[in-house]
């Protein structure tokens, strides 16, 4: 399939944004902290940048302590602990990633533990939290081993991904520089991790960035992988994790350069999302009552490389951050969780991240 052509359907949210929109950006373009965004009557509306987070590349929601989990995405990482207002953001502790260049933050099930995956130095730290969600020093720190055959992207371990399995017991990590995800053994009383295992090996050269787990399909786990562009439907034996089907995500015979980013499913978890950065798409998949996924819609992002995505507004809504070009931009999530393009767009340096608070 090519781009969607269909204009946006008829809105009857113009107005109506659940809680307040904030993106995340990079110093390095020409971010300077946490940007509130707003629907102003048919146009994006962008305030002044709170300073208090910088490099927000991700970050993760606490409902237990109402708190924002954001990592500072630079050579010397960290993880900042965070309060929000509607106006404001009040950091209550900041403590070292674990490594370098931190790009992804996971939360337990009990919201115990939340553990980090560093991209430059390959490292996974987990932290246990106290009664306040503050993190507990010391960490709980691995150093991975391991390279790919892309001598570019490739040359050593990049942990880009951690996340819990739907039993909290095994924290899977994607290594994008290894070709694989390993699974550790988690201790989330004591928040410790016991010793690796690879739960699974990927094609050489694909480079696994992100997975996700959903409750409607339990024994199935979905990884994208960044240097194929493409989506692998696994199934989840145990810690181990086994190849069940791997389709692109891209349209048939579409040739030149693109990397997949991001991957969501909508929350009745029959819709799966995928970004393409240089095709400059969303990729929606239809999934099945047994979890198999098929390719039903490309439709155009609305900017140059789409490094992140999230549903809001009670689902029928998408904010698209675009790394390239600096552009966040709305996508219409139509009835059937196909979507649709809108023309509310809005340029924000640095743009990386989104988030509701």
């Amino acid at each position: 399939m090519t781009f969607a052509e269909a204009r946006p359907e008829p809105s009857s949210t113009a107005a109506s944004v659940s809680g307040q929109l904030w993106i995340g950006t990079y110093a390095g373009g020409g971010g300077v902290g946490l940007y509130p965004l707003s629907i102003e009557a048919d146009r994006l509306v962008i305030g002044p940048a709170d300073t208090a987070a910088r490099n927000v590349s991700f970050g993760v929601y606490s409902s237990r302590f109402d708190t924002q989990y954001l990592v500072d995405e630079q050579d010397d990482g960290a993880l900042g602990v965070y309060h929000g207002a509607t106006d404001a953001w009040l950091m209550l502790a900041s403590s070292s990633s674990g490594g370098a260049a931190p790009c992804h933050v996971a939360l337990d099930r009990t919201q115990s533990c939340i553990a980090i995956a560093n991209y430059g130095s390959g490292t996974t730290a987990l932290y246990r939290l106290d009664a306040a969600g503050l993190p507990i020093l010391p960490a709980d720190i691995h150093k991975a081993v391991g390279h790919g055959p892309d001598r570019e992207r490739q040359t050593s371990p990049h942990a880009h991904w951690v996340g819990f399995g739907l039993d909290n017991w095994c924290l899977y990590v994607a290594d994008l520089g290894a070709d694989v995800v390993r699974a550790f053994a988690v201790d989330v009383t004591l928040g410790t991790l016991g010793p690796p295992r690879i739960a699974f090996v990927a094609p050489p050269g694909s480079g696994p960035r992100h997975m996700l787990f959903t409750a409607t399909h339990p024994g199935t786990a979905y990884l994208i992988c960044e240097l194929s562009s493409t989506l692998m439907i696994l199934d989840v034996d145990g810690a181990d994790l086994r190849t069940r089907a791997t389709l692109s995500t891209l349209p048939a015979g579409w040739q030149g350069s693109t990397i997949v980013a991001h991957i969501d499913a909508n929350a009745a978890g029959d819709r799966l999302y995928v970004s393409n950065r240089g095709h400059d798409s969303i990729a929606v998949f239809a999934l099945d009552p047994n979890g198999d996924a098929s390719l039903i819609q490309h439709v155009s992002s609305g900017g140059a490389s789409p490094r992140f995505f999230t549903i809001f507004d009670d689902g029928r809504r998408m904010v698209v951050a675009h790394e390239r070009d600096h552009r966040v931009t709305i996508l219409d999530v139509r009835p059937d969780g196909t979507l649709a393009p809108t023309d509310l767009a809005v340029t924000v340096p640095g743009a990386a991240f989104a988030f509701v608070s």
